[in-house]
């Protein structure tokens, strides 16, 4: 697998730590989603039930299983995945697909890069470790992979997927993507897409 040196924000202290952006998801990185990031999700959970929070509240994807995910997309060449490993952990996991089109109209039609899952490690997440977030910047680095994927593949950085709720605002705001509205076909999420000027803008900005 290649692997690419990255880096994040130590939360506590403000300090760039380096990592490794990975070219797939391996069965280490699975182990530690089992070992590691399930054990403190529920945790977390558990806490928010102690203090009487509404479950609309709690993550929406708590019932991601990464071990079969990763296997239902194992080998598949239009679904390429990508894991951050930070400290000896795995920090970050995303999967993607290359043969989705955009809908945007003036775009319409012209292939890029559909982000099909993307998570970060629980203790990343604000609002649900249980002091404040360890590491910064996960999420961003994996659209930045999900961009440059797209650029490589010749589709000129546009990128869409649909998101969970809790998330409309990360991908409208900090990500600077398209918001096309719910998609009925699709559980009624919102779908966004980014453009080639918005994925400069994204990169320029360096979120």
């Amino acid at each position: 697998m290649s692997q690419f040196p990255v880096y994040l924000v130590d939360v506590a202290s403000d300090a760039a730590v380096e990592a490794s952006l990975i070219e797939g998801i391996s069965d280490s990185n699975v182990s530690d989603w089992e070992d590691a990031w399930m054990p403190a999700l529920a945790r977390a959970l558990q806490q928010l039930k102690e203090k009487g929070v509404d479950r609309r509240f709690w993550p929406q994807n708590r019932h991601w299983d990464w071990r079969r995910k990763a296997e239902a997309f194992k080998g598949l060449l239009a679904a390429p995945s990508f894991s951050i490993v930070c400290q000896g952990m795995t920090q970050g996991l995303m999967i993607v697909e290359t043969l989705e089109s955009c809908r945007l109209p003036h775009q319409k039609g012209k292939p890029l890069v559909y982000i099909q899952y993307l998570e970060t490690a629980p203790w990343n997440r604000p609002g649900l470790s249980a002091e404040h977030p360890r590491l910064k910047g996960v999420g961003t680095l994996l659209v930045r992979a999900a961009i440059e994927l797209s650029r490589s593949e010749g589709f000129g950085g546009r990128i869409g997927l649909h998101s969970l709720p809790q998330a409309n605002a990360w991908y409208a705001n900090v990500c600077g993507m398209s918001d096309l509205g719910i998609d009925s076909a699709k559980e009624n999420l919102r779908y966004f897409e980014m453009t080639p000027e918005q994925a400069e803008a994204f990169i320029a900005k360096g979120v």
